[in-house]
């Protein structure tokens, strides 16, 4: 099973993107394509990274009726994409759906994964908004086991649930995680939180910076931008196949030192890249 850092791309325009990319010359980071860059530059995007030598991982989290869906993919697999997902609350039928449609007339298909929560979810605001009141760890792990029995290749899911996700699913069943950060920048991130607020926020009380959101909970601080974080070497302690790494590459002044930093800590000191 191959493990890898992916970059996720998130810019507005591809003009950022490739200024972003011709930083780092001959080395080919995995790229995540997301939502608003697909949708500000089309298809066109994908092929343009994809003739430059990166895999790429196509993030757009379909979710729709069963046909739409397997209808989509079919249009996605002739993008020679070597990742793409969906969201498992779109149900069994729609997973396996998608599949029929995302494999090419060669037989190949790109790796299909799904969505369990987000994770800017957490337990209350899944509670109040969804109107979900099992655990969201039974979640995550009901939704990970229906994409496993429709035949998907892995989840997208927190670093957190990722040793659980195998042990129910199968060492073989691939975590992707994003809410990956350094310790340094979650630290400078909630100092800056604090400065600007002129305090520490208060028992139960929320903070937020920019992006980042803060609270305190049992006497101490915790970060919660996207919810369930974690660092690339502790991802890797904990299971992760893949992890996405987006504004602490993407927002660097040295974006190639910062992913080799990355690579050094998820797959091992004295990676050559």
């Amino acid at each position: 099973m191959g493990k890898d850092v992916i970059i996720a791309c998130d810019f507005p325009a591809k003009e950022d993107t490739f200024l972003f990319l011709d930083k780092f010359k001959d080395i080919k980071p995995f790229i995540k394509i997301g939502m608003e860059l697909y949708y500000s530059e089309g298809p066109e995007i994908v092929k343009e990274i994809r003739a430059r030598g990166h895999k790429i991982f196509l993030d757009l989290k379909l979710h729709d009726i069963p046909n739409t869906v397997k209808r989509t993919m079919s249009v996605i697999a002739k993008f020679n994409i070597d990742m793409c997902n969906l969201h498992a609350s779109g149900t069994s039928e729609m997973m396996k759906a998608a599949l029929e449609g995302i494999i090419r007339e060669d037989g190949t298909k790109p790796i299909l994964i799904a969505v369990t929560q987000l994770t800017s979810i957490n337990q209350k605001n899944m509670q109040k908004d969804l109107l979900i009141d099992k655990p969201i760890d039974e979640v995550v792990m009901h939704y990970a086991y229906n994409a496993k029995k429709s035949g998907l290749d892995g989840v997208v899911c927190s670093p957190h649930e990722s040793k659980k996700v195998h042990k129910i699913c199968g060492e073989d069943f691939i975590t992707v995680t994003p809410g990956i950060r350094f310790k340094d920048s979650v630290a400078d991130t909630f100092e800056k939180c604090v400065i600007s607020h002129g305090s520490l926020p208060a028992a139960g009380e929320e903070r937020a910076y920019g992006q980042a959101r803060f609270f305190k909970s049992s006497g101490r601080c915790i970060k919660d931008d996207q919810a369930r974080v974690m660092t690339p070497s502790e991802a890797k302690k904990a299971g992760s196949d893949y992890i996405v790494i987006g504004r602490p590459i993407t927002a660097s002044e040295d974006p190639v030192s910062v992913y080799k930093k990355s690579l050094d800590e998820f797959l091992g000191l004295g990676v050559k890249i």
